[in-house]
C-alpha cells in the first residue's frame, strides 16, 4: 500500500479555506504517494476510499468543466462507470450522487462509442447538442455540487485514517 501522508498544519490551513481546499489536500497527497499519476498498476496501492476520492475528483472536475459528455470524451467513462464509485458513494450515505452516476452510466453505455471517437473541436462542441439527455444530469450535478462536496469533506473528516496518515 502507498503511504499517503498529510501534515496536520496543512490540513488545518485547508480546512479554514474551505471544503474544496480540504479535499484537495488529500487528493494531492494521494497523487504524491503514487508518483503523480493514477495508473492501472498503482491503483492496487490505494484503498477503496482513496480510489473513490480520486474518482470523485475526476468526476467533479470534468462535469464542472464540460459535463458528462466531456468526461466520457476525455476517456474517463470506464474509470467512473466500471469501478464501484456509485456503490461506494451509496455506502458513504450519498444516495443522490450515487443515483446520478448510475443514470449517467446508462447513457454512457448507450452513447459511449459515438462520444469516445476522435473528433475535431467543432464536432466535439456539437456533441453537447447531440446528446441532450446529459444536460439534466449535468444540471443536477452543478446544482448539488456544493452540498455533495461538503458531504465528501465531512466523510473524509470522519474517516481520516482511511485517507491518509496525519503527521505533526
Amino acid at each position: 500500500m502507498a503511504e499517503v501522508v498529510v501534515k496536520d498544519q496543512e490540513l488545518q490551513k485547508a480546512a479554514m479555506e474551505g471544503m474544496d481546499e480540504f479535499i484537495d489536500v488529500f487528493v494531492k497527497a494521494i497523487y504524491d504517494a503514487i508518483g503523480g499519476e493514477l495508473t492501472a498498476e498503482n491503483m492496487q496501492e490505494l484503498n477503496a476510499d482513496q480510489l473513490t476520492l480520486l474518482a470523485w475528483k475526476i468526476l467533479h472536475d470534468e462535469v464542472m468543466d464540460g459535463g458528462f459528455v466531456q468526461l466520457i470524451y476525455n476517456g474517463y467513462g470506464p474509470f467512473i462507470f466500471k469501478n464501484p464509485l456509485a456503490k461506494v458513494l451509496r455506502l458513504w450515505d450519498m444516495r443522490a450522487p450515487s443515483k446520478l452516476i448510475y443514470d449517467a452510466h446508462t447513457l454512457w453505455l448507450k452513447y459511449r462509442d459515438e462520444i469516445e471517437s476522435e473528433k475535431s473541436d467543432e464536432d466535439f462542441m456539437a456533441m453537447f447538442e447531440q446528446y441532450p439527455e446529459f444536460e439534466d444530469l449535468d444540471d443536477q450535478f452543478i446544482e448539488n455540487e456544493e452540498e455533495w462536496t461538503d458531504d465528501i469533506a465531512h466523510y473524509i473528516d470522519d474517516h481520516l485514517e482511511s485517507f491518509a496518515k496525519i503527521e505533526e
